[in-house]
């Protein structure tokens, strides 16, 4: 008899168990999954993923490069997409991959939360790339390093010209990196094109290296590993927070920004936990991520508080960037091969 029990009561105890075990798949499975493409530094990206996860139970796979990176890589699997969702980076690819038809139409209930510039760029991509936050590019320079060379201070883009900087600057490679595309388009906007050109061929002879990430210089210069690096305004504030012998610079000349943007990635698989995502990136709480992170860009929500630590973009000599023109893939095409014939490959 005890025999028979102990059989009846293992027996329930295992359907039970399956039972149990159904439940749960069905409930990760009702929960659901993205795959996300995320273009701002580790760090928030990482914090979005965790709070995104966090309040929804939904399981993010995600994967961080530059702009330029992602763009190349969502064109390259648009036969059999990957990926969900594209948070983070410079707008500039993600109009060029709404143009391209690679990304998805979408309008949030949050639109009427948005600043402005946030909203155009929705409106320019015909709805397929939306506004989460924006920065102004410049460059910084080590202090420390600038001192021991008996330089003067550096205040204009001409000054990373001087022969003392030479193999002293860095930047990125525009075709990789959203924040050195944005440095082509805005040199080109504010001297026209052919002594724009000229400009970077000077630049060139200074520059130690360029990096894949845009942000990189800004560590680099915070190292002590180059003198000056141009990158977004907010890469080289977190260096200052940090403590690093950094000054941030606004160039004398004017600067270009950026819209950093979102897109929601065509064919995806997981489209449903996109809009879910989509949605909850542009509201305030979640925007507060990024100064949490230690990243200093102006959010698009309009309730997120600005970190105190960005730069201020009313305090800064900022162009009539036309993101229209600059971010078709025409012009990105064209200006991305002008640079690598007419610049990259100069000897030194």
């Amino acid at each position: 008899m005890n025999v028979k029990k102990t059989f009846v009561a293992a027996t329930m105890l295992a359907g039970t168990m399956t039972a149990l075990s159904v439940m749960s798949a069905g409930a990760a499975q009702a929960q659901g999954a993205l795959v996300m493409y995320c273009g701002v530094q580790e760090e928030w990206c990482r914090a979005m993923t965790t709070a995104f996860e966090r309040e929804t139970g939904i399981k993010v796979s995600m994967t961080r490069k530059s702009s330029g990176e992602i763009y190349a890589q969502v064109k390259a699997e648009a036969a059999n997409p990957r990926a969900d969702i594209w948070w983070g980076g410079t707008g500039d690819p993600h109009m060029q991959a709404a143009e391209e038809g690679l990304t998805e139409e979408y309008k949030s209930p949050k639109m009427g939360e948005l600043q402005d510039w946030a909203v155009r760029q929705w409106e320019q991509s015909k709805n397929r790339t939306v506004g989460i936050y924006s920065g102004a590019l410049g460059f910084g320079y080590n202090t420390e390093l600038l001192q021991s060379k008996k330089i003067p201070e550096l205040k204009c883009w001409a000054d990373l010209l001087k022969p003392e900087l030479k193999d002293e600057v860095q930047v990125a490679d525009p075709n990789s990196s959203g924040t050195a595309y944005t440095l082509l388009a805005t040199i080109v906007q504010i001297m026209g094109e052919d002594k724009g050109f000229e400009y970077l061929k000077a630049l060139h002879k200074n520059v130690n290296q360029y990096t894949k990430s845009g942000a990189a210089p800004a560590k680099a210069v915070a190292l002590g590993e180059t003198t000056a690096g141009i990158t977004f305004m907010h890469d080289m504030v977190t260096m200052v927070v940090d403590k690093a012998p950094v000054k941030v610079v606004a160039p004398c000349e004017g600067t270009g920004y950026e819209i950093g943007s979102m897109s929601i990635i065509k064919g995806a698989k997981n489209l449903d936990s996109a809009k879910k995502f989509y949605d909850w990136a542009l509201t305030a709480d979640a925007q507060k991520l990024g100064a949490d992170a230690k990243s200093y860009q102006v959010p698009s929500n309009k309730n997120t508080p600005v970190p105190p630590q960005a730069p201020k973009l009313t305090d800064i000599k900022l162009i009539n960037f036309d993101f229209a023109k600059y971010g078709s893939s025409t012009e990105r095409k064209r200006l991305l091969s002008k640079w690598d014939n007419e610049v990259k490959n100069l000897p030194k």
